[in-house]
C-alpha cells in the first residue's frame, strides 16, 4: 500500500463526485468432489457446488466487471442437524439470488455507500423472511466482492491502493463510530504482507499417521494425505485443530496430534483450537478446558496455543449474561468468535462480553472485516487484548482463495487457515482454460502437480502473495465463465 495522510472524511470527499451503478449480474456454477471426506462439527463434506457471481458496474459512465466465487458449504451458515443438505444449498442460492436482485440497478455516490445500500436492503429482507443474518449476508458478500474487484479494475489499483486512496469510499467509523477521526493509515499496515503462514486444519476425521492409511484408501494424486506427510511435504508451522466437545475423545486425539506435530514440525509451531460451537456456557467450556489442559501429556503442547475459536453455540454466544462467566475466569486463553460474527455490531458486543476478537472470512463481508480489523488494531494500540485471525477452509481457487488472501495481506493477518487445497485435488476439476489462466497469472501461488494440474504452492509453511498484491483485488485475469454452467437468477427456479 502507499502511505496516505488522508483521514476517512477526506477519502470520502475524494469520491464524492463519483456515481457507481450496478448494471448486470450472472451466476455460474461447477460441481466439485473432495479428494477425501472432511468432517467438521456435525457435517462431513464429500461434494459441494462452487458458485461464481459476475457483476458489471458503471462508474462515471465507464463500465467494468468483477467476479466473486465461493463454495456452498452445508451446515456452516445454519447449523441445523436435521435439515437436508439439498435444502441448505437451495437456501444459500436463494440469498445469493436475492442479493443480486436487490443490487441490479442500485446506484450510489461511491462503492462503500452502494454496498451499505445493498447490505441494509438484504438485512430487511432477511428479517422479513426469518433468514439468519450470517446466511443472508453470504449473498451480500458475493456481490460486494465482485463490485470491489470491478472498482479496483476501473481505477487500475490494487485492493490496498483503492482502500487507502479513497477509491472505495470506505469509512470504518460508519461501522464502528468510536473510530471517528482516526486515519486509516494508523489502523492498517503501510504495506500488504508479501507472505502468510498457512494454518493447516486437522479435521475430526483426518488421518494422522501414514501407517493408518489402507491400500484401498490411499490416494494417487501426488498430494500428501496424512498429517505426518502434510507437515513434511509443506514444512507446516501452524495448525488449526477441531475438537468435538467430548473430553475423553478429544484428549486421546489431541495426544496423538501432539505426538505427530512435535515429532515432525519445528519447535516454534503454533496452533489454534476450533470449539465447533460444542458448549452451552463459558463455565461448561472452562471445566472442559481445565481438565484437558491439566492432562500431563498435553501440558507442553498447550504452551503453543494461539487462541480458541467459537466454543459456544451461536444461539447463546453473545448473551450479555456471559460477561460474568468471563470475569470469573481471568486467566483464560484468548477466545474469539467466528459463526457468531453475523452483524456489524457482533464484534463490539463480543469484546464487551469478554471475547478477545474475531475471525476474518470474505464470506462474512469484506468491508465489515476491514472495519473489525481497524477496531481491534485501535484496541491493541490502547493496550488491550485483541485478536483477528484468518479463517475459512472452504476457500479454493480459481477466484475465492486469491481474493481472500488479498484481504489478509492488507489487514496484516499473518496466520491464515488455508488448506481447502488439502480436501480438493488442486484445480484438477476445473476446465483446462481456467487452469492455464491461473498458472499464467500466479506462477508463485500455484504450480503444476506431477499430474499436470495447478496446486496451491506452500513452501516452508508459507504462501507467496507477490502476484496478488499488485493486481486489482488480487485475481489478475478475467475468468472465462463460458466454460461453466449458467444458472438463473429467478427466485422461482430451484437448485
Amino acid at each position: 500500500m502507499h502511505d496516505a495522510n488522508l483521514d476517512e472524511i477526506a477519502s470520502l470527499f475524494n469520491t464524492s463526485s463519483m456515481s457507481v451503478k450496478i448494471k448486470t449480474a450472472t451466476i455460474h456454477k461447477i460441481e466439485l468432489k473432495t479428494r477425501m471426506p472432511f468432517k467438521y462439527g456435525i457435517a462431513t463434506m464429500t461434494e459441494v457446488p462452487m458458485i461464481f457471481v459476475r457483476v458489471e458496474i458503471e462508474t462515471n459512465e465507464k463500465k467494468s466487471s468483477g467476479i466473486a466465487s465461493d463454495l456452498l458449504p452445508p451446515k456452516w451458515f445454519t447449523k441445523a442437524p436435521n435439515e437436508p443438505i439439498e435444502n441448505e444449498i437451495a437456501e444459500m442460492l436463494r440469498v445469493i439470488r436475492n442479493a443480486i436482485q436487490l443490487s441490479v440497478n442500485s446506484e450510489a455516490e461511491n462503492l462503500f455507500a452502494l454496498w451499505r445500500l445493498i447490505y441494509d436492503s438484504q438485512t430487511k429482507w432477511a428479517q422479513e423472511n426469518s433468514i439468519p443474518t450470517l446466511l443472508a449476508h453470504f449473498g451480500t458478500s458475493l456481490v460486494e466482492r465482485a463490485i470491489i474487484e470491478a472498482t479496483c479494475k476501473h481505477h487500475s489499483q490494487s485492493l490496498g491502493e483503492a482502500l487507502l486512496k479513497g477509491s472505495l469510499g470506505f469509512s470504518a467509523s460508519s461501522i464502528h463510530p468510536n473510530l471517528k477521526g482516526i486515519p486509516l493509515t494508523k489502523l492498517l499496515p503501510p504495506q500488504p504482507l508479501t507472505k502468510v503462514t498457512a494454518r493447516h486444519t486437522i479435521g475430526l476425521g483426518d488421518v494422522l499417521f501414514e501407517k493408518e492409511i489402507s491400500d484401498d484408501d490411499r490416494l494417487d494424486d501426488s498430494l500428501p494425505q496424512s498429517l505426518e506427510q502434510c507437515i513434511r511435504y509443506y514444512k507446516l508451522k501452524q495448525f488449526k485443530i477441531k475438537i468435538s466437545g467430548d473430553l475423553e475423545w478429544d484428549s486421546k486425539r489431541l495426544i496423538e496430534i501432539a505426538t505427530v506435530i512435535t515429532k515432525n514440525a519445528e519447535k516454534t509451531f503454533k496452533f489454534s483450537l476450533d470449539g465447533n460451537e460444542q458448549f452451552d456456557s463459558i463455565v461448561a467450556f472452562q471445566n472442559y478446558w481445565m481438565k484437558l489442559s491439566n492432562e500431563k501429556r498435553l501440558t507442553p503442547f498447550f504452551n503453543h496455543l494461539l487462541f480458541i475459536e467459537q466454543p459456544l453455540h451461536r444461539d447463546i454466544a453473545l448473551e450479555s449474561s456471559l460477561m460474568e462467566e468471563f470475569n470469573q475466569w481471568p486467566d483464560r486463553p484468548p477466545v474469539i468468535i467466528d459463526e457468531s460474527d453475523s452483524t456489524l455490531k457482533s464484534l463490539p458486543e463480543a469484546l464487551h462480553i469478554g471475547y478477545s476478537g474475531t475471525s476474518h472470512k470474505n464470506c462474512k463481508g469484506i468491508f465489515k472485516g476491514i472495519a473489525n480489523s481497524c477496531l481491534l488494531e485501535n484496541r491493541r494500540q490502547n493496550g488491550l487484548k485483541a485478536v483477528i485471525s484468518g479463517e475459512d477452509l472452504c476457500n479454493v481457487g480459481p477466484i475465492a482463495v486469491i481474493q481472500d488472501l488479498a484481504v489478509m495481506a492488507i489487514l496484516g493477518i499473518e496466520s491464515v487457515e488455508r488448506n481447502g487445497h488439502h480436501y480438493m485435488a488442486g484445480l484438477s476439476q476445473f476446465p483446462d482454460k481456467t487452469q492455464t489462466q491461473i498458472l499464467d497469472a500466479h506462477p508463485k501461488l500455484y504450480s503444476k502437480s506431477t499430474h499436470g494440474w495447478p496446486t496451491l504452492e506452500i513452501l516452508n509453511g508459507q504462501i507467496d502473495l507477490s502476484s496478488i498484491n499488485n493486481q486489482p483485488f488480487g485475481t489478475g485475469f478475467d475468468l472465462d465463465l463460458s466454460v461453466y454452467e449458467e444458472i438463473s437468477i429467478s427466485k422461482n427456479e430451484h437448485y
